[in-house]
């Protein structure tokens, strides 16, 4: 069982850059609220309250200022800083003594999830034992993104980093979920060519020893990424259409908290008065009515 989470916040941002050398690209816009709130929606979708957010180091107070320590959700959020992007497996490294003896959700800041049966899917995924699980998302032109190949079981047989040739149009998504030697893993792993250490590489090593499962998210679902500008706009007129068209949020952080019990209406009138007077707000006062 997956009781704790890790953002990934990190990174320069530089393909958004003159906008990121203001603000950190997780806390843009994303329609109606900072691209932050997507990935915790997530995690809290997944009913994993204890988690840690890995930002840039200077940046911190920018991230304080909209998610103070998770009381106002009824959660714990510890933020850590980074000297300086060191790839995806850094986040178990710099996060070992959060994690402790527990198995770990790791979801990329930028990406955004999106389907009917989502909060579902994500609580069977957080009842990982052993290994580790990839999520799956097909995709029209794989050789931009890092593959995998699997059997009948759900057992990954290859995996490939943007791949010339055609090997599968399953691409990796942005989440993850690892058992407990994804600590000592990550500490194994070497630099590549870029200076980082790779996704990749970790977990080819639970490929390896067979404890490496995938599950696909599925047709209706949605996993975009939002790592440029026009991507951002991109997502944000999808989440747009989805909330004018049904009249809900998508990743309304305290609405989760507040179905799974987690608060009460004094927390959503507290986050009201935070937010003054604004769309959002008019959305949590309706929730409480």
């Amino acid at each position: 069982m997956i009781k704790k989470g890790i953002i990934l916040a990190g990174g320069k941002g530089t393909r958004m850059s003159p906008i990121t050398k203001a603000v950190n690209k997780q806390l843009l816009p994303l329609y109606d609220k900072p691209l932050i709130f997507y990935p915790l929606s997530i995690l809290m979708l997944a009913k994993i309250k204890d988690i840690l957010i890995i930002v840039n180091k200077g940046e911190l107070y920018q991230y304080k200022k909209i998610l103070p320590n998770g009381d106002n959700l009824g959660i714990k959020i510890k933020f850590i800083e980074q000297n300086k992007p060191r790839g995806l497996p850094d986040a178990f490294i710099l996060g070992e003594k959060f994690i402790g003896t527990e198995n770990v959700a790791l979801i990329l800041g930028d990406n955004f999830f999106y389907g009917q049966n989502l909060t579902k899917q994500l609580l069977n995924y957080k009842k990982l034992k052993k290994g580790a699980k990839i999520i799956l998302h097909k995709v029209k032109k794989p050789d931009q993104y890092g593959v995998a190949k699997i059997n009948k079981n759900n057992k990954v047989t290859l995996i490939k980093e943007k791949p010339k040739k055609f090997i599968s149009d399953l691409a990796i998504t942005g989440l993850y979920f690892f058992d407990n030697s994804v600590c000592k893993f990550s500490k194994l792993l070497k630099p590549s060519k870029r200076g980082e250490l790779e996704i990749v590489d970790l977990i080819k090593k639970y490929q390896k020893k067979g404890s490496l499962k995938a599950n696909l998210l599925g047709r209706g679902g949605a996993w975009l990424d939002t790592g440029s500008i026009d991507d951002l706009y991109k997502t944000s007129a999808f989440v747009s259409s989805i909330e004018k068209r049904q009249g809900l949020k998508v990743a309304c952080i305290e609405e989760i908290a507040f179905l799974n019990k987690w608060i009460k209406r004094k927390e959503i009138n507290n986050q009201i008065k935070f937010y003054g007077n604004c769309e959002y707000s008019n959305y949590l006062k309706d929730l409480i009515k």
